[in-house]
């Protein structure tokens, strides 16, 4: 049974859409009226175009616009503009980050704002079905004039040169069109220009991103919970009264989620029942009265990340469906309109939130693991979760060095790229974006804390088995823990364990833990 077809359609690519292309990799096609738009674009372009001098049509780029380019140069300009700027360098964009980027362009171009051939879509469109990607390297935009660098390498494959990403491996480019029986892109007027001025290299990496963060927080909340419910915490530090008068919405938000969570679970604890319903007359109480902060604020700590990554998501599919490219070939008022579209601020200042906001996620995930580790402060398991022998066993205590180790480095990578203007290009792009940069830099952090996820996950399965409690979990965490201990199961002899975080570490990246949870819980 093959994949449903997706039809893209002017403007209408939401998160959702992108993630059931990219990541669920459903084939897709271009409806009518949006070629249309498409074909309108450039016949405007190429009629108008006619006896004008046209940026980018027949002048030089940037500080080089004041040569004007004979008529029988102009397809030479356009190509040598796609070779000269493939100098990128460093480490590939991984596949996942690479289709997003080429469904992003694809996206801007169908808005018929660009002047492009309709070959281009012709081209693009079974590419990206095929699964071949051309080849993209991580080090080299700046985000100003666009991911230029980026959408340089981008335009080469389009044209049949330079390497592409197919069937799992580096191929040249030519071999893949031949392979296919797909005809490379021909320059027609500016389609080298339209390709490499915008944002769809940040965008498309956000737009992963995007999506990697709400799965980090729909298991930073799951992980929170069992955290609380391996010490049978009260529950009112997520109850309905003490967070709807903290009138952050994410905050609330969150609150409710972890009620929903837990409305069934057989641990968490009721304040008046063991508290004001009873005379206490205890001078020195085993048991908190208050838990610590990173078991009973996680409605305050995650409640911010919530928010920052929901307004990401605006702004990633605000972009996803913008003109960001220069100039805007305007056919419907019959004008070419220069500016700077392309500029990547928007999503540059999204990518270092969402970065901030993803470290302290992986900040509070850590202290939760710590607590775990610690029977000074948890008070009801051995030290690292030993379940062997103490002294000749050690646990979980060689498994919490990356967790801390990738905190770490989140830190020091949540320095604010957006404010690391540089100029270049003589002056021309005088200040920059850094949105690829950023965007890049964002993507490190989530993966860095899906890797401390994997080894909370893991301790969360050795506390919970050792405990014995997995019966008494709500039905979303004991799901989450029977998910979690198929692939690393409690254990009392030491094992190397990269393997297991490894597989942990996939698990969470892949999977829909939200949609898991809205069919356990009857959302």
């Amino acid at each position: 049974m093959y994949p449903q077809i997706i039809t893209l359609s002017k403007g209408t690519l939401s998160l959702e859409l992108l993630n059931s292309i990219v990541v669920e990799q459903h084939p897709i096609a271009v409806d009518k009226a949006t070629q249309n738009g498409v074909n309108d674009a450039f016949d405007f372009l190429k009629r108008f175009s006619q006896d004008k001098l046209i940026y980018g049509i027949n002048t030089g780029f940037g500080p080089m616009a004041q040569y004007r380019i004979p008529d029988e140069e102009r397809q030479a300009l356009q190509y040598n503009l796609i070779r000269s700027h493939c100098s990128g360098i460093g480490a590939l964009l991984t596949p996942l980050q690479m289709r997003a980027t080429m469904l992003a362009r694809l996206n801007t171009m169908l808005l018929g704002f660009s002047g492009v051939h309709p070959q281009l879509v012709e081209v693009m469109v079974p590419l990206i079905n095929a699964k071949a990607y051309p080849c993209i390297y991580a080090h080299g935009g700046v985000g100003a004039s666009g991911d230029l660098v980026q959408l340089a390498h981008l335009a080469l494959g389009l044209i049949g040169e330079g390497e592409m990403w197919y069937d799992d491996k580096i191929v040249p480019a030519a071999q893949v069109f031949q392979q296919l029986g797909i005809k490379p892109l021909r320059i027609h007027l500016r389609e080298g220009l339209g390709l490499l001025n915008g944002t769809s290299c940040m965008t498309g990496i956000g737009a992963i991103n995007v999506l990697h963060a709400r799965k980090l927080l729909t298991g930073s909340i799951l992980f929170s919970l069992m955290v609380n419910e391996i010490m049978e915490a009260y529950d009112d530090h997520f109850s309905e009264g003490l967070n709807n008068v903290k009138l952050h919405p994410g905050q609330q938000i969150v609150a409710a989620a972890m009620r929903g969570i837990t409305r069934k679970s057989g641990l968490m604890r009721k304040r008046h029942e063991h508290l004001y319903e009873r005379k206490v007359t205890e001078e020195v109480l085993e048991d908190k009265v208050q838990e610590y902060y990173s078991l009973r604020c996680v409605p305050q700590i995650l409640g911010p990340v919530y928010e920052t990554v929901d307004n990401t998501a605006r702004v990633i599919e605000r972009e996803l469906n913008s003109v960001n490219d220069n100039p805007v070939i305007d056919y419907h008022n019959e004008n070419i309109l220069h500016g700077g579209n392309f500029h990547g601020d928007y999503v540059a200042l999204e990518m270092d939130k969402l970065k901030i906001a993803i470290t302290k996620l992986s900040m509070l995930a850590e202290r939760q693991l710590n607590f775990l580790l610690n029977p000074a402060l948890n008070k009801k398991l051995p030290p690292f979760a030993n379940a062997g022998k103490l002294g000749l066993n050690f646990g979980v205590q060689g498994f919490q060095y990356p967790a801390v180790s990738n905190v770490a480095e989140n830190q020091a990578l949540s320095t604010p790229l957006y404010i690391h203007s540089i100029p270049n290009n003589n002056d021309n792009q005088d200040i920059v974006s850094m949105g690829t940069n950023a965007a890049s830099a964002c993507a490190r952090v989530i993966e860095n804390s899906f890797e401390v996820l994997a080894v909370q996950g893991l301790t969360l399965v050795q506390a919970i088995g050792m405990r014995g409690i997995q019966e008494k979990l709500s039905p979303a965490t004991q799901w989450m823990w029977q998910e979690l201990s198929s692939i690393a199961p409690p254990f009392q002899e030491d094992y190397p364990a990269t393997q297991r975080l490894t597989a942990i570490k996939s698990w969470l990246m892949e999977t829909e833990v939200g949609e898991k949870m809205k069919r356990l819980l009857g959302w």
